[in-house]
Formats: C-alpha cells, structure tokens, sequence
C-alpha cells in the first residue's frame, strides 16, 4: 500500500482506471462503470438541457498511486430536480481492507465528501447500510447520515403464474376497488398514496414529484382504486434491480387500509411480481404484523438494512460590507446626470 503520508486523490471515473479496478472487490460493478463511462457526455448534456430521468450514475476513484485504485463511490441522482442523491455504491480495495478500520474510514469518508461536495443542487442525500455493516455505518455517521428506518429484506420467489389481471381481480378483491395500472394518467393518485403513507422527514427529504415517480418504476406496477373516494389505497411499484441484481417490488398501503393486509394485498403482489422468477421486498422492522404476513406467504429474511439520510446546507455568496457599498453608491452617484431642482412658488 502507498505511504499514508502521499496525498489522496479523487477524480471522476476515466478510461485508464477500467483495467486496473481488477481486484474482487470491483469486479461486479466493472458493467455499471463502463456504462456510466460511456454516457457521462451526454448525461451532462442533456441535463442541462431539461430535468429528466438520469442515464447513468456519477462514479468517483480515490487513489493516492494512479496504478493502484483505492476506493471508489457511485452516486445517483434520485429525483430529475437534482435535490435528493443516494449513495449507491460505496467499495474500498484490498489495500484499504488490510489497512484496519482507520484505514477504511479515511477512504470511504473522504469519498463521500467528495460525492456531496461536487452535487452542487443537492439538498439532501440518502444511503442504505446492511444493520452489521458497523464501519460503514461509523463512515456515514461520521458524514453526517442519520438512520431513518430499519428494514427487512425479503426474497420471494412467487408461485404459479397469476391468472389474467381482471379474471383475479373480479375473484379476489372486494367490490369497491378497482384493479389499475401505474401509467401517466394514474400516477398521481399513487403519488397521494405515497405522500399519506411516507414519514414526513423522509418524504420531505426525497422531495419526489409524479414525474420521479414514474421514472423510477418499471412494469408491471398496480394499485387498488376506492371507486367511491376515487383514491388509491394501496399500490406495488415494480422497481428496477438493485444491488443485489433482483427486481424490487415497493409494497405501499393507505394508513386507514390496514385490513386490506391480506388476500387483496397478496393478489396486487402477485400480479406485480408476473414474470419475474426472484424478487426483493421491504417492510419496516417495527411493522411486525406485515412482517408475519409477508413470511406466511413463503418471502424469506435476508437480514436488516438501514435507511440513513443526511440534509446538505450551503452558504450564500458572501455579500459587499456596509462600507464598500457605501463607496460604490458615491462612486456611481458621481457619474449620474445632475437633477435639476424642483422648483417652488413664488411670493408677492
């Protein structure tokens, strides 16, 4: 390993890095990084051009030899406004690995700094750590992250393929919902949804519009309609594959629709999960009645994740003092043209 005392440098993914990120530690992330290093033009181009969906993450190289990466971070934005980013990789090398925790935390925390500091819009960042993670939970404390839900991860392998979405709907659920895909149209009664059943930090800090929404959801993704509200009380957004390569499915439901946690849940999962062979799907620890019911239905625990977040404050341009103001005003009242006196009445 490099001399602790030689500098430690951290620049954007560049062609030269691809061969020398060799090491196991790098080895599965090597397609996500030759994409990101393909569209890193044109993702900065068309952002400038109009909010939208990202093409592809930012990734940052630590490295102190330019023959030996150290470290190196991926980072997306969340939302097309730039407000809200996460963390989604987070990777240090053999060399790091061997150096001790010390070791570990100076690279990665000086990676995440790096990633916060270049993400000039950004008013908020989220991040999720497996709960035995300790160091990297130690980096991102240390960064400022702060836990905001403890989750379990499921994976389900569902059964036999569902039958046709309104043949199962008409059977399976009650009168007065209505089966409805996730489209333009239907979106924003899912982003209700959502907005009723999010905590009010985090879905202040995601700050996610209906536009974001839909980028982040793939098909199939369903809801249930109350015909007689005309509002969605329950949703399952497909999501796309995450770190562990599975689809996702997020399950959302209404806060005064608890008792639909049951057969009108499990039919809307059922035909979200349609054509996938694994999926991945969350509950909140302290929810331990949707915990019981998602293992009723074959899902099997993976362990805990933490979700952290942390918000980001940036100082104004520095405002001219009293005094220079006062001498800029007298210089420019100088140039001006004189004004001509107002003139008064005069008396006998």
């Amino acid at each position: 390993m490099p001399q602790p005392d030689s500098p430690l440098l951290i620049q954007p993914l560049k062609g030269w890095h691809l061969p020398l990120l060799k090491e196991p530690a790098f080895q599965d992330l090597l397609p996500l990084l030759q994409r990101s290093l393909l569209l890193q033009a044109p993702e900065r181009l068309l952002h400038r051009l109009a909010p939208r969906r990202p093409l592809a993450p930012d990734v940052l190289v630590a490295y102190r030899q330019p023959q030996q990466p150290l470290g190196l971070v991926i980072s997306e934005r969340l939302n097309r406004s730039g407000s809200c980013w996460q963390l989604q990789q987070l990777r240090s090398g053999e060399a790091v690995l061997a150096a001790g925790e010390a070791g570990r935390m100076a690279v990665e925390g000086a990676l995440v700094r790096e990633a916060i500091q270049r993400s000039r819009d950004a008013a908020s960042w989220i991040a999720t750590c497996s709960s035995g993670d300790d160091d990297r939970l130690a980096v991102l404390r240390q960064q400022g992250f702060q836990p905001l839900r403890r989750e379990t991860i499921w994976r389900w392998q569902p059964g036999a393929e569902p039958r046709h979405p309104k043949a199962q709907a008409a059977v399976d659920l009650p009168g007065e919902l209505l089966l409805r895909p996730l489209n333009r149209r239907t979106a924003p009664a899912m982003w209700q949804l959502e907005q009723a059943a999010m905590p009010a930090q985090l879905r202040q800090l995601l700050d996610r519009r209906v536009d974001d929404l839909l980028d982040q959801s793939e098909q199939p993704s369903l809801m249930l309609i109350d015909s007689n509200r005309q509002q969605a009380v329950a949703g399952a957004r497909r999501l796309r594959p995450g770190s562990r390569g599975l689809p996702e499915l997020e399950l959302t439901l209404h806060p005064g629709w608890q008792h639909l946690l049951g057969q009108p849940l499990q039919t809307l999962l059922e035909l979200s999960a349609a054509g996938a062979e694994q999926l991945i799907v969350r509950s909140d620890v302290l929810d331990g009645e949707r915990s019981r019911w998602l293992q009723s239905l074959g899902m099997a625990p993976e362990g805990d994740e933490v979700l952290m977040a942390r918000s980001v404050w940036r100082r104004h341009a520095p405002q001219p003092n009293q005094a220079m103001a006062r001498k800029l005003e007298a210089m420019l009242g100088q140039l001006q043209p004189r004004q001509r006196p107002i003139p008064t009445p005069l008396g006998r």
